[in-house]
């Protein structure tokens, strides 16, 4: 995945309504132009870009959530990008697929559906760190998941559901958009 090709899809993306969003992409944006690593897993400080998936099904009334092993909470599925991903979009739909078994849509466009900055805590092997996600709207093809060895359980959770599931309201902000069809 390149940098500069990355900062060139995300850059003008604004949303003058979520300034976590925002400043979420201004870290991004300084990782990308000032690291020479910024994908790689083990870049702990400042951390490194990941991947996440904000997979609706086909009525849009549902997400799909993953609860976290490692995390032990409900996440959105994503991870960290791989070499063999050419870019974001594939990194999104790559870890989407391998944490829940989704089918996604091929005829819907990927798209960047906002940005999220986080810490990671410490697992022993790595020390507290941030994941700088870049989160992609997808969409399903069909209903049929399962879990993977990262995830406890996977669900479409009903949008009216969310609040049970603990989910960050700025995730719910960018879930919010997608289902409204904004692409900022």
């Amino acid at each position: 995945m390149n940098s500069a090709e990355l900062i060139g899809q995300i850059e003008h993306w604004r949303d003058d309504h979520d300034g976590g969003a925002m400043k979420s992409l201004d870290l991004i944006l300084h990782l990308l132009r000032c690291s020479d690593r910024p994908f790689e897993r083990d870049q702990y400080a400042p951390g490194e870009i990941t991947a996440t998936a904000l997979v609706l099904n086909e009525r849009t009334d549902s997400v799909l959530l993953v609860h976290h092993r490692r995390l032990d909470r409900w996440l959105l599925p994503g991870g960290h990008v791989e070499p063999e991903d050419a870019t974001i979009f594939d990194a999104a739909q790559r870890e989407a697929f391998e944490e829940t078994s989704v089918q996604l849509d091929p005829e819907f466009e990927p798209y960047v559906a906002g940005f999220d900055v986080h810490g990671i805590p410490s697992n022993g092997k790595e020390p507290y760190h941030l994941h700088h996600d870049i989160l992609i709207g997808l969409s399903a093809a069909g209903e049929s998941i399962r879990a993977s060895e990262e995830s406890r359980a996977v669900i479409w959770c009903p949008i009216v559901q969310l609040e049970r599931y603990n989910i960050p309201r700025n995730i719910l902000l960018r879930l919010e958009a997608a289902i409204d069809g904004s692409r900022h």
